[in-house]
C-alpha cells in the first residue's frame, strides 16, 4: 500500500474501506474564533465554502484570519473512503484531498473574495502536489455548494489561469466540482497552528496577485 505512486488517484475499487461512522470526538469550540468547530448547522444568512490547497494546517490559518469568517475546520474530501484517518489519507489510498471548510458571512466577505485568496496563497498549477508535499491529498480543489459558487469558481479559475499562462507560469489544474462529503479531521489537526505556532506551513504560491 505504501509503495504505490501517491501522485496517482486511487480508484474507488482499490480505496481503503474506511468506517461507517466518525471514530473520534472533536472539541466544542474553535481555538481562535468564538464559534463551534463542527458546523453542520450555520447561522441564518451565512454560507459554507470548501477548499483544497495543500497542507490544511496553513490553509485553515489563512482563512480564520479573514474578516467575515465565522468558523473554520479541516477535513478530508473528494475521495472514496468514508471517515478516514489522517494516516490513511496520507497513504494515497483514500482519494481524499486535505480540505478546509469555511463558514462565512457574505455580507462581510464574498465567496469570490475567498476564491481569490485561494488562488493567491497556493500554486494551482502543480497538480498532485504543493511544493515539497507530494501526493493526491495535496491537490488543488474548489468544491462548490451552490450553482452560484460553481459559476464563480469556474469564472475565477479561468481568469487566474489566463493570467498565469500570460506570464508563462503554467496552467491551472484546480479540480472544480460539487462538494462531496466532507469528513472532519481528527481534533489534533483542528486549528493546528494556533496550538503549535511554530508548526509547518506550506504556501507554494505563484506570487501572482489576482488580476483586477
Amino acid at each position: 500500500m505504501f509503495g504505490r505512486n501517491k501522485s496517482e488517484m486511487v480508484t474507488p475499487e482499490r480505496a481503503l474501506p474506511g468506517r461507517t461512522e466518525a471514530w473520534f470526538n472533536l472539541a466544542d469550540k474553535h481555538v481562535v474564533l468564538d464559534a463551534p468547530v463542527v458546523t453542520d448547522e450555520v447561522p441564518d444568512g451565512f454560507e459554507v465554502a470548501v477548499f483544497g490547497l495543500g497542507c490544511f494546517w496553513g490553509a485553515e490559518e489563512i482563512y480564520w484570519q479573514k474578516d467575515g469568517v465565522w468558523s473554520t475546520s479541516v477535513g478530508y474530501a473528494g475521495g472514496s473512503t468514508p471517515h478516514p484517518s489522517y494516516e490513511e489519507v496520507c497513504s494515497g489510498m483514500t482519494g481524499h484531498t486535505e480540505a478546509v471548510r469555511v463558514v462565512f458571512d457574505p455580507d462581510v466577505i464574498s465567496y469570490a473574495d475567498l476564491v481569490k485568496t485561494f488562488f493567491e496563497v497556493h500554486d494551482p498549477t502543480q497538480g498532485m502536489r504543493q511544493g515539497n508535499d507530494v501526493g493526491t491529498q495535496y491537490r488543488s480543489a474548489l468544491y462548490t455548494l451552490s450553482e452560484a459558487q460553481r459559476e464563480t469558481a469556474i469564472e475565477l479559475s479561468k481568469k487566474y489561469g489566463e493570467e498565469l499562462e500570460r506570464r508563462g507560469l503554467g496552467s491551472v489544474t484546480t479540480e472544480v466540482r460539487p462538494a462531496p462529503t466532507y469528513y472532519y479531521a481528527e481534533d489534533v489537526h483542528q486549528q493546528y497552528l494556533a496550538k503549535n505556532p511554530f508548526g509547518y506551513r506550506c504556501h507554494a504560491n505563484t506570487g501572482v496577485k489576482f488580476p483586477a
